[in-house]
């Protein structure tokens, strides 16, 4: 651990409840600065790190009462690295990072780089002094919040319209670049998430090889990843297109389990299930070991015989597929559908052979995307994913696909 380095995490979701901060383009501040704090809290506790969150439902904090609460979990030392995350406005294009002026440049310079590499324009990083009083910050989070290392992120412009969808497309990838950063900050070991679908560098590996691994083209890893030559060094995280594989068509599909890897997070990486996995590895329970191969699958078999699905208000298929443990494609093939739209009470085929590990669950007055997912020990991420959702606010009677407990 690098000394000089905060041990302790507080990460802060900006505004919230009757303060829904900036909005455009589909974007609610709010929401998406929620969406990434709660990203980068269960990544941050993956790697192992002390870390806790100012809010993690749509409530209403003043100043004070956000400043107290950041205060309540470590205190007012330098040994607390406090991250404020929000969404920007102005006319404005890309990322910026500011930081007190009590601090120096060095975590919010790696986080631009991080950002950078992961294809977010960066503006700049930089600190602002409130004009009444040059020898104080500007923004309350900084300036209340000595002696914390204290930083806000702005990941884009909610009223720019290229900004808006490309944070609604990526804003995963630009925190996993907010907790990269960190971690290399503080100098802990970084586990790049699965969800992030990213490859880091080995010895003897090319853009060529790994376009033709992972199904892809050189240009566009280069353009994934913000690069300009061929170049690549040993330990470098790529960024992969989603939705691809690491495995050449027609040979055996093999994994290497890594630390902090679940079985939940290989079956919904790879597009299967738990069970399907244990039954292919002879697995008797749930525990993995770091280094063990297991199979994902030895040989494609198609099974043509069905069950039915009555699609029903709110369905969709992404989320029936995720049901049914197939995918959206099998499910338009075996029903002859040509778009991705549904009619309440049409029924649907499903391929059966298939045995999915999540389950429903009908949203009651006071939950939360947090305490759903800690009832069902997963994460806000997953929850996020395995629903499709672009924002935490959930609403009484909503269905939400959730693992099975």
């Amino acid at each position: 651990m690098n000394e000089r380095a905060p041990k302790k995490i507080v990460i802060d979701a900006g505004h919230g409840g009757n303060d829904p901060g900036t909005s455009g383009n589909g974007i609610v501040e709010k929401e998406y600065n929620l969406l990434i704090s709660d990203y980068i809290y269960d990544r941050l506790k993956d790697l192992g790190l002390d870390v806790s969150m100012t809010r993690t439902t749509d409530e209403t904090l003043t100043p004070s009462q956000r400043v107290n609460k950041a205060k309540s979990f470590y205190g007012s030392g330098n040994d607390v690295l406090l991250i404020s995350n929000h969404i920007n406005a102005g006319g404005g294009e890309g990322a910026e990072v500011i930081y007190a002026l009590r601090n120096n440049s060095t975590l919010s310079r790696m986080i631009a780089s991080e950002l950078e590499k992961a294809g977010q324009t960066v503006r700049k990083y930089y600190q602002r002094r409130l004009p009444s009083n040059p020898a104080q910050d500007y923004y309350f989070i900084l300036r209340d919040t000595a002696n914390n290392e204290s930083i806000i992120v702005e990941y884009g412009f909610a009223d720019n319209a290229s900004d808006a969808e490309d944070l609604k497309n990526n804003w995963r990838k630009y925190a996993e670049a907010v907790v990269s950063a960190v971690a290399q900050y503080l100098g802990v070991s970084y586990v790049p998430s699965i969800d992030a679908k990213v490859h880091v560098v080995k010895s003897g590996d090319t853009l060529w090889n790994l376009a033709k691994k992972y199904n892809t083209s050189v240009n566009e890893l280069k353009e994934l990843n913000n690069l300009t030559s061929n170049s690549l060094s040993i330990g470098q995280v790529l960024y992969l297109p989603t939705g691809e594989t690491n495995v050449t068509e027609g040979e055996d599909i093999t994994y290497t389990v890594k630390s902090g890897d679940t079985l939940y997070k290989i079956a919904a990486n790879y597009n299967t299930t738990v069970d399907n996995l244990k039954k292919l590895n002879n697995l008797t329970s749930n525990n993995l070991s770091i280094g063990q191969v297991l199979y994902i699958s030895k040989s494609p078999q198609q099974d043509d015989s069905t069950n039915q699905y009555i699609v029903k208000s709110g369905d969709n298929l992404y989320a029936i597929s995720k049901l049914y443990g197939v995918s959206v494609n099998e499910l338009k093939q075996a029903n002859g559908l040509t778009s991705n739209l549904l009619s309440i009470g049409q029924v649907l085929k499903i391929p059966t052979g298939k045995e999915s590990n999540l389950e429903t669950y009908t949203v009651k007055s006071g939950d939360t995307l947090y305490s759903i997912a800690r009832m069902y020990d997963t994460t806000v991420s997953n929850l996020v994913d395995i629903n499709n959702l672009s924002t935490s606010v959930l609403s009484i009677g909503q269905r939400l696909l959730v693992p099975k407990n």
